[in-house]
């Protein structure tokens, strides 16, 4: 096969950027938004990265399997939200990973703050700065991630996420609508299907109790904004909560292949998580940070308000 291919996106395929390469480029839709966020498509003679990016009609869309991967680039202004000796949190930008999927990843969140303690003073030259993972968010999410910066700040904190103590609020653009309800079930690794999900009748010892509150914020068109509260933090366990309930994250493509209803189109997956907090593991105070809803979403909302 050619390292190089080229094709024009049709009317059909006018809108999000991954999906137009993954259909004129057959490929899946985690190896169409791999090429993008590695460099290796260009839309017009550009390299396009950025995975929510959209393409219109006529636009000529390129995938060079040899491209080379461009260089990390850096946190955006203002993403730094606390600092200190013990943790740091930061405002995650959708498409780029917290931590890396494989070898081959290497622009990630972590990688971007271990380079902003490095230029900003915070960490001593010429050594690695420690930074520890207590938790995640996917891909596209969007939102507040903290990383440890000491043995102390991990164990605390990775305690407090496995006794749920750790206060987190997401937002979401959710398919239908949906009214204020408590979402409980036992999740598995492989639901039987090949993707996560909830076990049904007795679960079985590997299954892992998720508990999820949801509030409606505001009636759309054809979907609804929602609060959702974390009882419990399950790998994906927004996603596939409302999905199971009939009403899937907008820009969802994995747990979205039961939905019957008018798919509505994302750029990305529309789920934000708005507030962090947690005690902090040296003074024993409690903290908490908030980050409005980002403009992706801003414009979803706006447009299903009509």
């Amino acid at each position: 096969m050619t390292s190089q291919r080229t094709a024009l996106v049709a009317a059909p395929l006018a809108g999000p950027l991954d999906r137009a390469v993954r259909v004129l480029f057959d490929a899946t839709w985690s190896r169409a938004r791999d090429w993008i966020a590695g460099g290796k498509v260009s839309v017009g003679g550009a390299v396009v990265t950025d995975i929510t990016a959209r393409v219109k009609l006529g636009d000529e869309l390129c995938v060079n399997s040899r491209a080379r991967r461009p260089r990390p680039t850096e946190l955006e202004e203002g993403a730094v939200v606390h600092v200190d000796a013990h943790v740091i949190v930061v405002r995650k930008p959708p498409g780029v990973s917290t931590v890396p999927y494989d070898d081959t990843e290497t622009d990630t969140l972590e990688g971007r703050v271990r380079s902003w303690l490095e230029r900003s003073g915070k960490a001593p030259r010429g050594v690695r700065p420690a930074l520890g993972i207590v938790h995640r968010l996917d891909k596209e999410t969007s939102g507040l991630v903290v990383f440890a910066r000491s043995w102390l700040a991990k164990k605390a904190l990775s305690t407090q996420f496995r006794m749920h103590s750790v206060h987190r609020i997401y937002l979401a653009i959710a398919h239908g609508d949906i009214r204020d309800r408590t979402l409980r079930s036992f999740l598995l690794a492989n639901r039987g299907d090949g993707i996560r999900g909830s076990a049904h009748g007795r679960p079985p010892s590997d299954a892992r109790e998720a508990i999820t509150h949801v509030r409606s914020a505001e009636s759309l068109r054809g979907a609804t904004l929602v609060i959702c509260k974390l009882e419990t933090g399950r790998t994906h366990q927004i996603r596939i909560h409302l999905s199971e309930a009939g009403h899937p994250v907008l820009g969802e493509r994995v747990y979205v292949r039961h939905f019957r209803g008018p798919v509505i189109e994302a750029p990305r997956l529309m789920l934000h998580a708005s507030e962090l907090g947690f005690v902090h593991p040296a003074t024993e105070r409690e903290m908490r940070w908030e980050h409005s809803m980002p403009e992706d979403m801003k414009v979803i909302v706006e447009r299903l308000r009509g």
